[in-house]
């Protein structure tokens, strides 16, 4: 409850931030009597949608340490060798400024790199995860981790996703203002190019967002596949191709993983080690298992 309670105002804090900013800068102002400016409704959609996806992404690190009770360790303490373990392989990806380490009470075995850039960066693991794989194990998953943050695959996954909410919001209120007008048909003639607040039109306009985010999903979802298989390659080149190998069977032998990480923040999901998602492949941010060691042992690493 606490973390779904931090996640909703933080979100709301976004909101109010955006749309004070947008008020500033006279942005959002997209509709009027001949119709809609679309030049003014792309700046307005990619505002919000870049602006939210990168706000999101600044406060990953902070939403990541409350929402999953991060502690951090340091060198000294008794997860000096986890601590040596990421340095060591982030010195080896050419990080100059240490990552941050953390850990996490779960049961369940899995990882993940959040962060804005490759210089402030976490690299959290759970206590599932230390208790369950080998030193050799973990060293693999480490290494795939430290690759996502070597590749930029943080700021890489902000920008698809806020190039996404730009054109599902952009599409969605293009949609509603069509369907708006061809519903009221000849009855308003003097009003029927306005682009109006109308609570029907605000309902029309969510229903389009959800119905075009889903669609949208694949797109995502296909780009983190892809991110996946290149932190799978890092982490051969970083820790060895067998420890490699060894992580993703351990992985496979510990299924379901629960997708705890997964409601705290979508930008952490794409950055996990694995998930648990088999439901539906073209939306799952990880490719199969299977898949990734033997593209491992192909040395197909791009598919």
């Amino acid at each position: 409850m606490k973390r779904w309670v931090l996640f909703f105002l933080i979100n709301i804090l976004i909101m109010v931030t955006l749309s004070i900013v947008a008020s500033i800068l006279g942005i959002g102002q997209y509709g009027g009597a001949y119709g809609l400016n679309y030049q003014s409704l792309m700046i307005f959609c990619l505002f919000w949608g870049m602006g939210g996806a990168f706000i999101s992404l600044l406060l990953s690190k902070f939403m990541a340490k409350m929402f999953m009770r991060v502690q951090i360790v340091e060198e000294r303490g008794p997860y000096s060798q986890l601590v040596s373990m990421v340095h060591r392989l982030a010195r080896k990806g050419g990080i100059e400024k240490m990552p941050e380490v953390g850990v996490y009470e779960s049961p369940d075995v899995n990882a993940f790199a959040t962060g804005a850039t490759k210089n402030s960066a976490l690299v959290a693991v759970s206590t599932g995860l230390l208790q369950r794989m080998s030193q050799d194990e973990v060293e693999g998953v480490l290494g795939h981790e430290i690759t996502h943050i070597t590749n930029g695959d943080m700021v890489t996954m902000t920008l698809v996703q806020g190039v996404v909410n730009a054109f599902v919001m952009f599409l969605s209120r293009v949609a509603a203002f069509a369907l708006s007008n061809a519903l009221r048909g000849d009855r308003d003639d003097n009003r029927r190019s306005s682009f109006g607040g109308g609570i029907m039109q605000l309902i029309m306009i969510h229903v389009f967002e959800i119905l075009f985010g889903l669609m949208a999903l694949p797109i995502v979802a296909w780009f983190s596949r892809a991110r996946e298989f290149r932190a799978d390659a890092g982490g051969a080149r970083l820790a060895g191709k067998e420890k490699m190998i060894a992580a993703l069977q351990r992985l496979k032998q510990t299924y379901p993983i629960t997708a705890e990480v997964d409601n705290a923040s979508s930008g952490m999901q794409t950055l996990q080690i694995s998930s648990k998602s088999k439901l539906f492949k073209w939306i799952s941010t990880h490719p199969d298992l299977d898949r990734r060691i033997s593209a491992l042992q192909k040395n197909e690493f791009a598919r």
